[in-house]
């Protein structure tokens, strides 16, 4: 159970992947590159999102 407080990190993987992956797009004139910062967008709210809920969660297991 000690793993999943920390899956959450790979949200934040995935997005600084997209965004490295937008900015090379740029560069490049590829037609993707606004998903993938979307994408990234999307990651990072994730990852604040279940990191948020987790530590909801935690508090309240604690308090029985």
């Amino acid at each position: 159970m000690k793993i999943l407080k920390n899956v959450y990190y790979i949200y934040l993987f995935f997005a600084l992947y997209f965004i490295y992956d937008g900015i090379i797009g740029l560069q490049s004139n590829e037609a993707h590159t606004w998903l993938s910062f979307l994408i990234a967008t999307a990651a990072v709210f994730m990852f604040f999102f279940r990191r948020k809920y987790s530590k909801r969660m935690e508090d309240y297991y604690n308090k029985k």
